[in-house]
């Protein structure tokens, strides 16, 4: 009897350790932190918990610029990841990687997996869709930049929550009273290429650079040194020489100085009300972009930001079915709202807004959807996103030269004709190389 029980036992054991090894592993690499790493790393355990022949594998491989640097050398080295997570700005640069990469429209028609890019809100579609029509990545954390308030802070400066600054006359005035009340740091802002003029030129209908910011053609070229830029990044420079505004570093590094009660305002992404909802300890408020009231047909609309999910090549047909399981997993209303109520990430595709929108969350949580109003707008010419080649080049140009004028190094007319000189030698680098 002792025997038949070992000899069953060893029976499952073998069975449970080939039904483990015959689970296809797909490699995930990210750049997502804290409460996003998260996230991300409970959509693999759901996607893995709800079946049983594929197992998500998220890695995260350091900041955007990290993971893609990365994932180019384990690319030549055969050892790439079977999906990618890439910051917009990376999108030109992925778009020319000829053979790195399978759109991921194909790889959904192959394994035959439902995917209709008309589902997708047409904004986030359409940024990442080649000119023949065809989805090249699929939009996982889809975000647009918003303004993030400390209600707490304004009723101790005496100013109204109920009417928050919408245009940057009012910022400025707040920022005046914040200072005024003892408050050392009244607004800052994150991604201050992304927010400050990638996204300012679109709220306000002006270019960024020619040709359709880039999605019209590689021989675009830079145009933030308008007058209407001039004024804006003046007027930036003005509030830190008063004391209003106060630079906190690069990329997303000013976003903890919001969330610890030190400064009272920020531009940011929407993809930082996760973190905000759980480690905030005052009220707050999430609002539109500020823009200025004199500029005819504002606001516009906001661009995307966030990252999307690239497919590598090389990989066997099974495992590019699994990531085309995956992928139809994620996009379910349900799972698309759930994240977009945690995150603070669009919710991608117009039927899990809709979810969204019905179960009363943006009644109950007001503000949450200031990111998918400003990005479902009708869309111009100027502000259907940018997409421009050695983008990442060009945004660390735009931290060095807003740096120089925070620090009273240089006027912002200088700064910017800097950016249009730097940033066009770095298009002209891309479209060079990219000769078809």
């Amino acid at each position: 009897m002792r025997f038949k029980t070992l000899a069953l036992a060893s029976a499952l054991a073998a069975t449970l350790f080939n039904v483990a090894q015959a689970q296809t592993e797909i490699q995930w690499w990210h750049s997502m932190t804290a409460v996003n790493n998260e996230w991300v790393n409970d959509l693999a355990k759901q996607f893995n918990e709800s079946q049983k022949e594929y197992k998500v594998v998220p890695t995260y491989k350091g900041t955007y610029d990290e993971s893609m640097t990365a994932s180019i050398a384990a690319f030549r080295s055969g050892n790439a990841p079977h999906i990618l997570q890439v910051f917009e700005v990376g999108t030109a640069t992925m778009m020319a990687s000829k053979g790195a990469i399978v759109p991921v429209g194909q790889v959904m028609k192959d394994a035959g997996e439902k995917f209709d890019p008309a589902a997708y809100i047409p904004a986030v579609a359409g940024y990442y869709t080649a000119p023949n029509g065809q989805m090249l990545s699929f939009p996982l954390n889809s975000s647009t930049t918003v303004f993030y308030i400390n209600k707490d802070a304004f009723k101790a400066a005496g100013i109204d929550t109920t009417k928050l600054p919408a245009t940057w006359p009012e910022v400025t005035a707040a920022a005046a009273k914040l200072k005024a009340s003892g408050h050392k740091c009244p607004f800052t802002t994150a991604w201050q290429g992304w927010t400050q003029l990638e996204s300012f030129s679109a709220w306000h209908n002006v270019e960024f650079a020619t040709k359709s910011n880039g999605l019209a053609g590689l021989d675009a070229r830079m145009k933030v040194n308008s007058p209407l830029h001039v004024r804006h990044i003046e007027n930036l420079a003005n509030m830190a020489k008063q004391g209003l505004f106060i630079y906190k570093g690069r990329g997303n590094v000013p976003e903890a100085s919001f969330v610890s009660g030190e400064c009272a305002m920020i531009n940011t992404s929407s993809g930082f009300y996760g973190n905000v909802a759980k480690n905030a300890k005052f009220a707050y408020a999430v609002s539109p972009l500020p823009y200025y009231p004199d500029v005819p047909g504002v606001p516009q609309n906001t661009v995307i930001g966030g990252a999307s999910l690239w497919v590598m090549s090389g990989k066997k047909p099974a495992e590019y079915k699994g990531v085309a399981k995956f992928f139809s997993f994620i996009s379910t209303p349900e799972v698309q709202s759930a994240s977009h109520k945690r995150t603070g990430y669009l919710p991608v595709t117009m039927a899990s807004y809709k979810l969204t929108e019905d179960s009363g969350f943006y009644k109950q949580n007001p503000g949450t959807d200031v990111a998918v109003t400003q990005m479902v707008r009708k869309v111009t010419d100027k502000s259907r996103g940018i997409r421009l080649g050695n983008y990442v080049q060009i945004r660390a140009i735009e931290d060095e030269e807003l740096e120089q004028v925070w620090s009273g190094k240089k006027t912002a007319k200088e700064a910017l004709d800097s950016i249009v000189t730097r940033g066009n030698e770095q298009l002209e680098r891309f479209q060079k190389a990219n000769k078809s």
